[in-house]
């Protein structure tokens, strides 16, 4: 007599943010689900704000896996967790919560080492210096990729005095030699060998004539409308791009693995990120 197979227990996760209608990671991570044959995984959206986080999690039962956070939930998560990763912690930052089969919720930040697979991916190992467009929780979790990649000063081009103390703070918690620079001089950005540009779209638009010839690296984390007018501009003149999708891509390969256990499908999930993109025109 055969032994019946045992139906898979049913796995969930999802993403949490505020607005959250235009994520992708829920085609990423389906898709991920759907290359290594996880079909009793199931991968959500939900809009939930900063009142609604604790609600939300105090409800989660055996059956969740993880999930990945968006603006604003990064730093509100914290007080709900029971373990928070070194890399989480320094960038004061959590995207991906893991919930262990014990109970417990450990938070984690996936941005900062998918920003650094991201730029190896291009060839981008080593660089002199570079500089960051912006400030804020992606331009920290730049700083902290920039540890990685650069030994050198990085320059960081801000509005307003209170972004410049931000920013000198958290270049010292991180151990990066921050020079803080104004925006009305951001057009002197783009002549590091890597520049990063983490402001929402539109905002470095004005800065694609200022291209310089033959720049170097480019990584602009905006992946809808891409490419940004900053980026083709950079293509064009024979730079080197990386793109938000490419970001958005490699944090998600490493969520699928902290979630599942099981190293993330890179082209499977660059594929459906890319075919979703096309979609909305």
């Amino acid at each position: 007599m055969t032994t019946p197979t045992p139906t898979p227990i049913p796995r969930r996760a999802a993403v949490l943010g505020s607005p959250i209608r235009h994520s992708l990671s829920p085609v990423l991570h389906r898709a991920a689900y759907a290359e290594l044959g996880l079909t009793h995984w199931s991968y959500d959206a939900f809009e939930v704000d900063e009142a609604a986080l604790p609600g939300f999690v105090a409800e989660l039962d055996a059956s969740w896996a993880g999930l990945s956070l968006t603006m604003p939930l990064k730093r509100a998560i914290r007080q709900l967790l029971d373990e928070i990763e070194p890399v989480a912690r320094d960038v004061d930052a959590v995207n991906t919560v893991v919930c262990a089969a014990d109970g417990r919720r450990l938070g984690a930040n996936t941005d900062v080492p998918g920003l650094v697979a991201a730029l190896r991916e291009r060839g981008v190992h080593r660089v002199e210096s570079a500089a960051v467009l912006g400030a804020g929780a992606t331009a920290t979790s730049a700083l902290a990729a920039l540890r990685e990649i650069t030994d050198g000063p990085v320059r960081v081009y801000v509005r307003g005095e209170e972004r410049a103390r931000e920013m000198r703070v958290a270049g010292e918690r991180l151990g990066v030699a921050v020079r803080v620079c104004p925006w009305t001089e951001a057009a002197e950005a783009l002549r590091a060998p890597l520049v990063v540009a983490t402001t929402p779209k539109g905002a470095v638009d004005h800065l694609a004539i200022e291209v310089p010839t033959g720049p170097g690296v480019l990584f602009d984390v905006v992946y809808d409308p891409w490419p940004t007018a900053l980026a083709g501009a950079w293509g064009h003149a024979g730079g080197t791009v990386v793109g938000g999708l490419d970001l958005l891509v490699h944090q998600a390969v490493l969520q699928v693995e902290l979630m599942t256990g099981r190293p993330g499908p890179l082209a499977a999930m660059r594929a459906a990120g890319e075919a979703a993109l096309a979609g909305r025109g």
